[in-house]
């Protein structure tokens, strides 16, 4: 069929690859949302304008539903919260956090795809993690937002702008509420492009070519499956791969 057809056939792939990671990403936020309170975008707001923010971004329906039906299906007890620690290529710390009715699937998924490409599970490493809450949003400028967190008694321990003019948050976990409940109460349109509470590396490993690309397989693989929620790791990776 000749190169173009391949070229065309390689670039639907990366496309198909990319809004598959897009919307996986659009599921995740959906269940975190719908666990932390009432899993009804009518009676929980927050959920309701992460919904709204994923099909504005073309989210399809049935991602939707199944990230609402775990988050039920969590705190009806079918499913269970399980975090698996190792090392991936290039001695890379990887936490990766499931939800899960078969613990044995998913651990052997899990081992599977770190074996495969030269990591290891069963170290751990969290140590090497803090939990910190983390917002970032646009519509309301620095000054603006530290303002909005005085008002509400809240700290932070770091409030920056990028050269977008998306503002970043980090702070303790404790103060989530507080913190988002606040900017909401300044601003209630605001939207955020993240509001969670993530575990952040203390130190990052750099990788090189051949790592860099065993490390980039171990994610895509991870990503593929159902169970897994979050993956953390301390790579420092270009920022087109973090992005993806």
């Amino acid at each position: 069929m000749g190169r173009a057809h391949e070229v065309r056939a390689a670039s639907m792939a990366k496309t198909a690859a990319m809004k598959s990671s897009k919307y996986a990403k659009w599921g995740k936020e959906i269940f975190s949302a719908a666990k932390a309170g009432v899993p009804d975008p009518e009676m929980n707001q927050s959920l309701k304008r992460v919904i709204e923010r994923a099909k504005k971004d073309q989210c399809p329906a049935d991602v939707i539903k199944r990230a609402i039906a775990k988050a039920q299906g969590l705190n009806s007890g079918a499913t269970k919260e399980k975090s698996y620690e190792g090392y991936g290529p290039g001695n890379v710390a990887v936490i990766v956090e499931c939800l899960t009715d078969n613990d044995n699937r998913t651990y052997t998924e899990v081992r599977t795809a770190f074996s495969k490409t030269g990591g290891t599970i069963g170290t751990s490493v969290g140590y090497l993690f803090n939990r910190k809450a983390q917002f970032v949003f646009e519509g309301m400028s620095e000054d603006e937002a530290m303002e909005a967190l005085l008002e509400a008694g809240c700290d932070c321990e770091e409030i920056t702008t990028d050269e977008d003019g998306f503002v970043t948050i980090t702070a303790q976990p404790s103060d989530f509420d507080g913190i988002k409940n606040g900017l909401l109460a300044a601003k209630p349109e605001l939207e955020f492009e993240t509001a969670s509470v993530d575990l952040v590396p203390s130190t990052y490993v750099d990788l090189d070519e051949d790592h860099l690309a065993k490390f980039k397989r171990l994610l895509e693989t991870l990503r593929e499956y159902d169970d897994v929620n979050e993956i953390y790791h301390n790579a420092n990776l270009p920022e087109e791969d973090e992005e993806e």
